[in-house]
């Protein structure tokens, strides 16, 4: 179940919110630019399904956010909690970084958490399956995928080369909780 947690940037100890509620969620992460939203496929999505399949069951949805934001490219990611790379690739998002592109995922399956840092707060976001995150450029954040990532995502980009990271230098995303010890 999706859940937001919102913290002052100051105390990783105590969360100011915790919701699991999708409303209240959407409406406090809109008042920072972030749009949360929640789909249903058109058509089941088997396990190991290509990436044509994922899109097709998607489609009115994919196609809407394409048209209202100018995306250049979609395509389909999978991680799976026996990637042999999967820690190289958990921890090359571990670190506060900011897109010069938004950075707009839909979780088809799985899930990941999401953390914004924002006027001096932060905002935890664990989404999944369902769950459209669209987290607008310049906005410092860090995404983890666990220590066994298992998820199936929807990217959208507007820029050629996708998605690429600039990195802050700050040390603030490891004073908070990693994905594994979050209570769920």
């Amino acid at each position: 179940m999706s859940r937001l947690r919102i913290f002052a940037a100051d105390d990783p100890s105590a969360p100011v919110l915790d919701t699991r509620d999708h409303a209240e969620m959407a409406d406090q992460l809109g008042r920072i630019g972030v749009r949360f939203e929640q789909w249903e496929a058109s058509r089941p999505v088997a396990a190991g399904a290509s990436q044509e399949e994922v899109l097709e069951a998607y489609r009115a949805d994919v196609d809407r956010l394409v048209a209202e934001n100018g995306f250049k490219s979609v395509d389909v990611v999978s991680i799976a909690p026996d990637n042999p790379q999967r820690e190289a690739m958990r921890t090359k998002f571990l670190d506060e970084h900011f897109h010069k592109e938004d950075e707009v995922r839909f979780f088809v399956d799985g899930s990941g958490l999401f953390t914004l840092h924002v006027e001096g707060k932060v905002y935890e976001v664990e989404c999944v399956r369902n769950d459209l995150i669209a987290v607008p450029d310049g906005t410092r954040h860090w995404f983890d995928m666990g220590p066994e990532p298992s998820f199936v995502a929807i990217r959208f980009f507007t820029e050629p080369d996708g998605w690429v990271g600039h990195f802050t230098g700050t040390d603030i995303a490891g004073t908070f909780p990693r994905y594994e010890k979050i209570a769920r």
